[in-house]
């Protein structure tokens, strides 16, 4: 596929800084009150979702604006710092955040690459991204593919939650997913509600691809004692994989792991994207370059660690809320810098050991992205 020029998605802006430690504060979800406004309920009615004028008069003065392009609507999230964040429905992916730095411009954070495919449309991947499976006791297994918005929350003094809703068929089984700027970070949390009278298995992982000058000048900070699993890179929708990696090993991967579910330990750990091994032991180092390919499940890491980039002389902090599992991806540095495979894929993940959802229960997990550069 070529590269389309379609810069208004998302603007590739790296600009060197300084870092220094920042601690990192997690924030709970609080309910705020709803308004009476739902574009769920557009998505039945006349009006198309991507009706940027209405979307604009609606939610004029609470930091947000609208653009239709093709059946897509990026969202874009502003505040009065300067940090700005987008998303696209009903994808649901997170293209853009570009965080407000100390010298007072802003720098892109995430990774995200436009793609023409062979018909002539348009394909984005990387940025961040949010991909479950729920299965019910019965095998019938349903995975959220359209995000509708449902609601905006804020202002652009102090921060902009964007809230988007997908469910299945019945709506026994919905998902939230609530975006939220703040001044120093961008949140994604996820929240699963089971109204089924039956137990759902989740497997899933919030994925952000992390913008690097190259792996090379790269390190994960804060791993030291952390056990992990090699295995194969996740593949969805989003995923940029170097195409030396052979993709007919990373499909299926959660069918694979789900259909083993119940036939013991050694069984769990295959899936159709190859046979995870046996731990390899802790990480050793606590700054651990990301030079080589890599592909890892983290079974005890902490809830927050920092991505280094000495290229850049730039710094994320990540943490996760509501998640067993910590997955990292680098693609290696035998790629050109600056370029389509400087990245770093990280996120919470619940791949090994699935989530048990209990009848009329509700789950939440969430990635949080701090900026420690202000």
């Amino acid at each position: 596929m070529a590269m389309a020029n379609i810069s208004h998605l998302f603007s590739p802006n790296f600009i060197l800084t300084p870092t220094k430690t920042t601690k990192l504060f997690y924030s709970a979800y609080h309910p705020r009150q709803q308004r009476d406004f739902s574009v769920l309920a557009m998505a039945s009615s006349s009006i198309p979702l991507n009706n940027v004028e209405y979307l604009e008069r609606e939610f004029k003065g609470q930091g947000v604006s609208f653009e239709g392009i093709g059946d897509s609507c990026v969202v874009r999230m502003r505040l009065d710092n300067g940090s700005v964040a987008s998303l696209m429905v009903p994808s649901g992916l997170i293209t853009s955040y570009k965080a407000h730095m100390w010298h007072g411009s802003t720098v892109e954070l995430l990774h995200t690459i436009v793609l023409e495919n062979e018909d002539g449309g348009v394909v984005v991947r990387g940025g961040m991204s949010t991909d479950f499976e729920c299965r019910s006791d019965s095998g019938v297994t349903w995975s959220p593919s359209t995000w509708v918005l449902h609601d905006v929350r804020g202002d652009a003094e102090s921060s902009i939650e964007v809230e988007l809703r997908s469910s299945d068929s019945e709506n026994m089984v919905e998902l939230k997913n609530i975006v939220s700027l703040q001044p120093d970070a961008l949140y994604s949390q996820v929240v699963i509600t089971n109204s089924k009278s039956s137990p759902l298995l989740l497997m899933g992982y919030i994925m952000s691809h992390l913008a690097v000058s190259t792996p090379d000048a790269s390190f994960a900070v804060g791993l030291e004692g952390s056990d992990y699993y090699s295995k194969s890179p996740f593949i969805s929708d989003f995923s940029i994989i170097p195409p030396e990696i052979s993709k007919s090993k990373t499909r299926g991967v959660f069918q694979g792991l789900l259909s083993n579910l119940g036939r013991g330990d050694e069984a769990k750990m295959k899936s159709n994207f190859g046979e995870i091994e046996k731990a390899e032991g802790e990480e050793k180092d606590n700054y651990a370059q990301l030079t080589e390919k890599m592909s890892r499940i983290y079974t005890s890491a902490p809830q927050e660690f920092t991505i280094l980039d000495r290229g850049k002389r730039n710094s994320v902090a990540v943490g996760t809320t509501g998640f067993d599992e910590l997955y990292i991806f680098s693609p290696g540095s035998s790629h050109e810098w600056y370029g389509k495979y400087a990245f770093i894929c990280t996120g919470p993940s619940a791949m090994l050991k699935p989530i048990v959802l209990n009848p009329n229960a509700v789950w939440r997990g969430e990635q949080i992205l701090l900026n420690p550069n202000l």
